[in-house]
């Protein structure tokens, strides 16, 4: 058992037999009152999230879990396979594990992989992830005398996210993945 002071994102933690991965953790200390902390939790079973309030003299029960490099490989619908990066083992995680975190997938990408009893229960994506953009529409002349201006573009996974409207299809963009927002052109 741990203080709830110790709980923060990325901790996966177990209640009533059921293990919960902590999406969000923030300690308060109110003026008055008693400190303490709030925190959404995501069922790695069903998918489901929760926002959770513990004061600070409460206890969770926080699990070890370990954390494997893996290479996303392809989905059939269903199940996404990965292989790990140092034994070359492929496993899967369903749909509802991914959540939408899918919509940012592409071949080859590399993401962190929550083990648990040797099995995955989690995935976690880069924060920021380039990507080519296969469409986007022409800038037309005049448009950008409004200031900051945005348009829709179709990235080479599928992906849809708003850029400037100086961004070219082939180009590739930088997107974060926490708030699915264009970050900046990719150069490299």
């Amino acid at each position: 058992m741990a203080s709830v002071t110790e709980v923060k994102k990325g901790s996966v933690i177990k209640r009533n037999g059921e293990l919960f991965l902590v999406t969000l953790s923030e300690h308060i200390s109110p003026g008055k009152g008693t400190p303490f902390t709030r925190a959404k939790i995501k069922s790695l079973t069903t998918g489901k999230v929760l926002e959770e309030t513990w004061k600070d003299n409460e206890v969770v029960e926080i699990v070890e879990v370990g954390y494997n490099n893996m290479q996303y490989l392809y989905t059939d619908g269903t199940f996404y396979t990965f292989m790990d990066n140092t034994t070359y083992e492929q496993v899967q995680l369903d749909a509802d594990t991914i959540g939408d975190d899918a919509k940012y997938l592409k071949d080859g990408l590399e993401v962190v992989m929550c083990v648990y009893n040797e099995q995955p229960v989690a995935m976690e994506l880069p924060r920021k992830i380039s990507y080519k953009v296969a469409e986007a529409p022409p800038a037309v002349k005049g448009d950008s005398t409004s200031g900051n201006v945005q348009k829709e573009i179709v990235l080479e996974n599928g992906l849809i996210a708003m850029a400037p409207i100086f961004i070219k299809p082939g180009e590739r963009v930088i997107i974060n993945t926490d708030t699915g927002l264009y970050v900046e052109r990719d150069n490299s």
